[in-house]
């Protein structure tokens, strides 16, 4: 009887990390716990920097466009519903729910108080050392909803 191989790769499946979010949660929870607020923002930050240093080139080089991309792609597959908006100057992102807070809340377990970070320092360490500047407008610990704006910093 002959074998059948069966070959699959990763891409050949959607990719979503929903438990992902849960667990940075947890992450989040330890160092604000242990070290405090400034330790979580410390981590976010030096990941985002590493994590996303080609989008931060592309930001570098004042391409808005790459980062409302990159929003577009990741809401896209986390299924989640965002209203982003860009002109010449700017671009903003309405989440009417966080997909990452959706998920944390329906394994019952509840998003830490620093959970607000992975938007804010986040989008903060993408801008850093770019034309941009990242502005959490609002943010609702419930449910996640957020208003994210970027837009050109001004000369100094």
């Amino acid at each position: 009887m002959p074998t059948l191989t069966m070959h699959r790769r990763a891409a050949d499946n959607p990719y979503l990390h929903r438990d992902f979010h849960a667990a940075l949660n947890c992450g989040i929870r330890y160092l604000r716990e242990q070290f405090g607020v400034e330790a979580v923002r410390e981590y976010l930050w030096s990941f985002a920097t590493s994590y996303y240093a080609p989008l931060r080139e592309q930001l570098q080089a004042g391409d808005l466009a790459a980062l409302a991309e990159h929003f577009r792609r990741i809401y896209a597959v986390e299924e989640a519903e965002a209203d982003i908006q860009q002109d010449a100057d700017s671009l903003t992102i309405r989440v009417p729910s966080c997909p990452a807070v959706r998920h944390i809340r329906s394994l019952g377990q509840e998003p830490d108080a620093a959970f607000v970070e992975t938007t804010r320092t986040v989008n903060e360490a993408l801008c850093a050392d770019t034309p941009f500047a990242a502005e959490l407008v609002t943010y609702d610990p419930t449910t996640g909803a957020s208003v994210q704006r970027f837009s050109w910093r001004n000369p100094a």
